[in-house]
């Protein structure tokens, strides 16, 4: 009851239920009272709240309600609890009073009870010490708390000693150069000499705060003097593996032994989480000479805590080694071989920064790809992989799939298609875990969108259309619903219409109502890709696939669905004139997409012509520049091409404004995400999404003209649009809006038909 009381008064402090003046006149005589509870849980409980209401009630209050009442608590004749809670109220309170008024009520009492007879109270009110010091400035911190904290430092008690020693680390930077030499070093130098001597206690603490205290010192250390700290920490990373060799069998190693080594390998954590400190200590230019080795010993540590902690670090140590950092290399194919996966785990967080400095670094300025130096690196990556899949923590093989779309930016488009995309369809395929399956598609889109050979590419469209499009297993086809909708954000709306949006509606004739549910879910996104006069044919395929659901879908969820799509179909026109603006910087976005894609293509056909196999193809330099230029154009394009919102339409409308109202169509295109070449755009979700409506000219399906309904119909109209057979150049389904004629919008559905292969 009594923890669930200050559980409760604390609330309404946050929730500020009521007034400050109700609240100190209602509850704070109820808080006071039960401070100085026997039971210790019950007694923090309480405290808690007080600290919490000292931040917000005035000064009087304060003064006449806390402060008063607290001179009496502090005495020795209180009880020890007592005087534990007037320290943590003390410290509290530096921060609520002017430095007179502290001086004159506070320090007495801060002095009374740093020479308390119990070592917990001397403790307590130590670590409280840093609160007051930025209470009353630094002129009062250096005549009346350092002397404190001195003698402190000299205490009998170990708790007492180690309390004062982080309370120094952590008021070093109000100290003046002179206290820091004069008085703060002789103790640090003195702390540092015992920790191994006499007193092992302080350790874990020391090694903790290494690496602030080594920055705050920095300025003031001869070099005899920092050479003494950087041995200190290399000896401290170390410490403990000497004495591993010894034992052989868990049973044999008394347990007292265990403890020390326990603590040990704490020592040598807090080592790791301080590297990055230390390599700023030494010099990034000094690293391969003073830290190389302590680093090495760092990732090949016994202890896995110890390698995870380095892990977490590794980034910060590229950042730190910049064009050092090749000498890190074996470093990293080491801990991606690491047989812990937590420390797997920490390395992949920031994997594709790693890469990207490591790819762009290095000994050699003129190679294109640094990283062609580590023949390791594939095989590791590969192995890591194949480690999560085969582990029980599939967080940690999704993440690990997230982070390898990054790998275009880093390694040859051969190299993925031989060594990961194939690995991405078995995963899709046969993976039992819902989030690494997407997480395998999108990756395998990113892969598909920066592939530089046309032949491998519909290769890969090839088999995403007949394996999972038109598999025989329904999670295949929803597997393929979630594809869609990355092609959708990843690529231009043109690669979309061309290959995927007819396999994509096809399923509306799906056996398995979830399927065709999945697909109702996607039709807006779909129908975003669409640009009108190109795609009308398309336009009328989707309503025709659409009212066929209407009229013919049995299941009930299926049919309710349906129902909320067009009516969110037939609203996406309704955003043209609010968001028009937004959709045409949209649209320009989806402009330098399929630039990119065509550059894709030029390039192949460059690097074709020139045959240039060895060093960096002429074709290369030729697609950067170019991309450049297209750049360059699309932030031009905003200036040079007008936004502007078409009359009515009329039945015969002329070529030029058949031309404007086109581009003012794809301006209201479904809010699909940009996708930049670098890996960061990548990570953007694409649940932003918003719908909108294409033409003026083509209403809502309501008003459409009567399209035939009969399934032979829809069957013969996109017949020939349904990709064959493999073959060793295949011949995939196209709509490509890029040839589009007006003969092409009439004749879309007069094409011979051809057999179509059978869905399941």
């Amino acid at each position: 009851m009594q923890l669930t009381a200050a559980v409760a008064f604390l609330t309404i402090l946050q929730e500020e239920s009521v007034s400050v003046h109700t609240y100190a006149h209602s509850f704070l005589q109820v808080i006071l009272l039960h401070l100085e509870q026997r039971d210790t849980g019950v007694s923090n409980a309480w405290l808690e709240t007080l600290l919490a209401v000292i931040e917000v009630l005035p000064k009087e209050t304060l003064r006449h309600e806390i402060l008063n009442p607290l001179v009496s608590k502090a005495q020795l004749s209180q009880t020890v609890q007592s005087r534990l809670v007037s320290c943590k109220i003390l410290g509290k309170l530096a921060n609520k009073f002017d430095a007179h008024t502290i001086k004159r009520e506070i320090l007495p009492l801060v002095k009374s009870l740093c020479q308390d007879v119990e070592y917990e109270v001397r403790s307590c009110m130590c670590r409280q010490l840093e609160n007051i010091a930025q209470g009353i400035g630094t002129e009062l911190t250096k005549s009346v708390v350092l002397p404190e904290l001195i003698e402190l430092s000299r205490d009998e008690g170990s708790s007492v000693r180690l309390a004062a020693f982080e309370t120094l680390v952590n008021l070093l930077d109000i100290f003046d150069t002179d206290d820091r030499s004069q008085t703060i070093l002789p103790l640090v130098k003195s702390f540092c000499e015992k920790s191994f001597k006499a007193d092992e206690s302080i350790l874990i603490s020391l090694s903790f705060h290494l690496g602030k205290l080594c920055h705050g010192l920095y300025g003031i250390l001869t070099q005899d003097q920092h050479l003494r700290f950087l041995e200190f920490y290399k000896k401290l990373c170390t410490l403990g593996l000497q004495q591993e060799n010894g034992h052989n069998l868990e049973n044999q190693i008394p347990p007292q032994v265990l403890e020390q080594e326990k603590k040990y390998t704490s020592v040598r954590k807090n080592c790791a989480y301080n590297f990055p400190a230390m390599i700023v200590f030494v010099d990034p230019k000094n690293f391969h000479m003073e830290l190389y080795s302590t680093f090495f010993c760092l990732c090949h540590d016994p202890e896995v805590p110890v390698r995870y902690t380095i892990a977490i670090c590794f980034y910060e140590v590229s950042k730190l080694l910049n064009s050092g950092i090749y000498l890190i290399q074996k470093e990293l194919i080491t801990l991606l071989q690491d047989e812990s996966l937590e420390v797997l785990d920490a390395l992949v967080e920031h994997l594709p920064e790693i890469l990207e400095l490591m790819s762009a670094g290095g000994e050699s300025s003129v190679q294109e790809n640094k990283l062609s130096s580590l023949p390791d690196l594939i095989p590791a990556l590969t192995a890591a992989e194949q480690r999560a899949a085969a582990s029980l923590k599939w967080r940690t093989h999704e993440k690990l799939l997230q982070k390898y779309a990054c790998l275009p930016q880093i390694i040859s488009s051969d190299q993925i298609y031989y060594r990961f995309l194939q690995r991405m369809f078995t995963i899709m395929m046969t993976n039992n875990v819902l989030p690494v399956q997407k997480a395998a598609s999108r990756t395998l889109c990113v892969f598909l969108r920066y592939n530089r050979k046309q032949e491998q590419r519909h290769e890969v469209i090839q088999k995403l259309i007949e394996q999972l499009g038109q598999g025989k297993s329904y999670w295949n086809r929803l597997r393929f619903l979630d594809t869609c909708e990355f092609i959708i954000e990843i690529f231009s709306k043109s690669f979309f219409c061309k290959y995927f949006f007819l396999p994509a509606i096809e399923l509306t004739h799906d056996p398995v109502a979830n399927v065709r549910m999945k697909l109702c879910y996607l039709l807006p996104k779909v129908k975003s890709t669409l640009k009108i006069p190109a795609d009308k044919h398309l336009l009328q395929q989707l309503e025709m696939c659409v009212r066929k659901l209407l009229c013919q879908e049995k299941d009930k969820d299926v049919l309710a669905i349906v129902k909320r799509t067009v009516l969110e179909l037939d609203r996406m026109e309704m955003s043209m004139d609010a968001f028009q603006k937004k959709f045409y910087e949209k649209d320009l976005l989806d402009q330098e997409k399929e630039r990119e894609e065509l550059l894709l293509l030029e390039m192949e056909q460059l690097e074709k012509e020139k045959q240039q196999n060895d060093g960096r193809p002429l074709s290369d330099k030729i697609f950067d520049k170019k991309r450049r230029d297209t750049k360059t154009l699309t932030q031009s394009l905003p200036k040079s091409i007008p936004i502007s919102v078409p009359g009515p339409s009329s039945s015969t409308p002329s070529t030029s404004k058949e031309i404007k109202k086109s581009k003012l169509i794809r301006s209201q295109s479904f809010n699909n995400q940009a996708f930049h070449a670098k890996y960061g755009n990548l990570e953007k979700s694409a649940s932003k999404s918003s719908t909108a409506a294409y033409a003026p000219s083509v209403s809502g399906l309501a008003k459409t003209a009567v399209l035939s309904l009969t399934d032979d119909s829809f069957r013969a109209r996109s017949a020939s649009n349904v990709p064959p057979s493999y073959s060793p150049n295949p011949a995939l389904p196209s709509t490509s809006r890029g040839t589009s004629s007006t003969a092409d919008s009439k004749n879309s559905g007069n094409k011979d038909p051809q057999p179509r292969k059978a869905v399941s």
